[in-house]
């Protein structure tokens, strides 16, 4: 196999990790994020509209960390810089 190769399943699972691994924080993240807002939001039912609001601005944020990871892998898979690398040093 030549370089190409090994660069190609390097990326192939190098992007599967990320995706694998950067959506488990942020899923978490969520999860924690909507469990407080309930339990606020339980204790100052007056106050849900700016519990709400401040909820899904944190969301986007927190969701933000996944997108990132999932550009991170289509980068990768499709448009590796690697690949160039190698078969400029390979002739």
């Amino acid at each position: 196999m030549d370089a190409s190769t090994w660069i190609a399943v390097a990326s192939i699972v190098t992007a599967g990790l990320t995706i694998a691994i950067g959506s488990i924080g942020p899923a978490l993240g969520e999860g924690r994020a909507a469990a407080q807002a309930l339990a606020a939001i339980a204790q100052q039912p007056d106050e849900a509209n700016t519990i709400t609001r401040t909820l899904f601005v944190s969301l986007a944020m927190i969701e933000s960390t996944a997108i990132y990871c999932f550009v991170v892998s289509m980068i990768l898979i499709f448009a590796n810089p690697f690949t160039d690398i190698a078969q400029a040093a390979g002739g």
